[in-house]
């Protein structure tokens, strides 16, 4: 069964009636009447050397597109159209599929997760892209929508949000992709999204395992998450990472001397917005201490 059978298979993609009008004839378009339109995919890597291969065999698999106006919009295939222009061709192969909006949409969406260099940054991103346009809310209640299943998971709740109908399509659109199940994407790939801009970039490059980026998220000072980073990057184990890290927060939570916490509060003072009496007893103290650390 190839690619496009199991994904328009899939309950994601409404089932094969909805989707499979996929014409069986191979055309030739030239690469000016091909449109892109926002494509989940941001990264295009080893383009030129996709590029190289396809001055030499040409296009091997077809774009698959769809009618729009008098144009195509490429629904699968824009590295294939991106390579096909750098090497110079002027036409690619593609097959017509018969896709409304969403329907195009959603096909995108499931292509995009189909790609084996996805890095789980992206794959995070893609598969709540996908949520949203199947239950047709915004990103932001599907992550809630998950947070509130997880917690009447866990029974932190009782909403009975796991007996509801967006509940059950959650479950459905998992089990259909077929890489993990909601529970663990919770878990694991929620927490991807509120990494610091430093990591997020670093984990879109693919520099590193997601398990790292996860790791680094817990030291705060900037400074020694970029140290710690660039060590990751020279290879330092996850097992290594942990324990330096752990190292850190022990010191991040280390009280601070108590001379250090008074000096912080002397910072604070508003002597003018103490009780008259106070005032005296501070500005006494303080004018001892002055003269005590004068000597």
């Amino acid at each position: 069964m190839s690619r496009l059978d199991e994904v328009l298979g899939t309950a994601i993609l409404k089932g094969k009636k909805a989707l499979g009008k996929e014409a069986s004839e191979v055309l030739r378009l030239p690469l000016d009447l091909l449109r892109v339109r926002g494509q989940p995919r941001r990264r295009f890597e080893n383009i030129e050397a996709l590029a190289e291969s396809i001055r030499e065999k040409g296009v091997l698999q077809p774009l698959l597109v769809r009618r729009v106006g008098e144009a195509y919009e490429v629904v699968a295939g824009e590295r294939r159209l991106r390579a096909a222009a750098m090497a110079g061709l002027k036409e690619v192969p593609a097959r017509v599929l018969e896709l409304s909006d969403k329907e195009a949409r959603l096909f995108a969406l499931v292509e995009n997760l189909q790609r084996e260099d996805l890095n789980p940054y992206e794959e995070t991103v893609g598969v709540l892209a996908l949520l949203s346009e199947d239950l047709g809310r915004p990103v932001e209640e599907v992550v809630a929508l998950l947070h509130r299943m997880q917690n009447e998971r866990r029974g932190k709740a009782t909403q009975n949000v796991l007996g509801s109908p967006e509940a059950r399509r959650v479950e459905e659109v998992f089990k259909a992709l077929g890489r993990m199940n909601w529970e663990s994407f919770v878990q694991a790939r929620l927490p991807l999204l509120s990494l610091p801009e430093d990591l997020k970039a670093a984990l879109e490059e693919g520099a590193i395992p997601y398990t790292a980026a996860l790791e680094l998220k817990k030291v705060k000072d900037a400074s020694l998450r970029k140290a710690l980073l660039e060590e990751v990057k020279a290879g330092l184990s996850l097992r290594e990472l942990k324990a330096r890290v752990r190292g850190v927060l022990r010191k991040e939570k280390a009280p601070r001397p108590w001379p250090k916490e008074v000096a912080a509060k002397l910072a604070r003072l508003d002597l003018e917005a103490l009780p008259p009496e106070r005032r005296a007893r501070v500005e006494e103290l303080l004018a001892e201490l002055e003269r005590v650390l004068g000597k």
